[in-house]
């Protein structure tokens, strides 16, 4: 079964006096395993997208499915659990909560799912341990650099194994170096732990570490090629 499917979804939103059409009957189906990236100008839809499959959004028209499940007719009560045990998000801002240690940010995701103390430490540290920021556990977001950050990002979205990661310009932020090295990293945990990430990008570096690029422009998907 695919991990997410998109039918014909259409986005339109209210501008002023005006109407936007950020998507135009997109349909897109992500396999199991994909390690993907949705490029195209500002503007083109890509954050809208994920946004949908997401499900911090509905479509105006068109379905989004998660495995099994249309959670674009989902009401938001069973959303947020959705998104909760299923879906791991690395916002462009990082969005970690500035009065809690990176340790704490990253648990926070297993207190909310009811893990067990002993089992949300295991799980924690062994994902600290994986991405090298052990030393970053008891510091706050203001006392790390970007990069830190968005590696504590990374941690949170993975601790609960979802079935995917949508990753909005994760490297938007972060010098070159920095940037590749995250998605050496996301990829390693793509390949070590079956996650399917999806990456919104305009950043060449990020589309030449993909092994699907999704082309989107004005709304519409363009191409949609797999690298050999």
């Amino acid at each position: 079964m695919p991990a997410v499917r998109v039918a014909d979804a259409v986005k339109n939103y209210r501008q002023g006096q005006g109407e936007v059409h950020a998507l135009r009957g997109v349909s897109l189906t992500l396999e199991s395993g994909d390690f993907a990236a949705l490029w195209g100008p500002s503007g083109s839809g890509k954050t809208t997208l994920l946004n949908l499959i997401g499900g911090l959004d509905s479509p105006t028209s068109g379905s989004v499915f998660l495995g099994d499940l249309e959670i674009s007719s989902m009401p938001e009560s069973h959303l947020s659990d959705v998104r909760l045990r299923h879906i791991g998000f690395v916002f462009q801002a990082y969005n970690l909560i500035p009065v809690f240690t990176a340790y704490e940010n990253v648990e926070l995701v297993l207190v909310l799912q009811g893990i067990p103390s002993s089992e949300r430490r295991r799980r924690v540290m062994e994902v600290f341990e994986a991405l090298d920021i052990g030393s970053l556990a008891a510091r706050r977001p203001a006392e790390m650099s970007g990069g830190q950050q968005q590696r504590v990002a990374v941690a949170r979205a993975i601790v609960s194994q979802p079935d995917i990661v949508l990753a909005d310009e994760p490297t938007a932020n972060l010098d070159s170096v920095t940037g590749e090295r995250l998605m050496e990293l996301m990829r390693r945990l793509n390949e070590d732990m079956g996650i399917t990430f999806l990456f919104s990008t305009h950043d060449s570096m990020v589309m030449d570490r993909a092994r699907r690029l999704i082309h989107i422009r004005d709304g519409r998907i363009v191409e949609d090629t797999t690298a050999q």
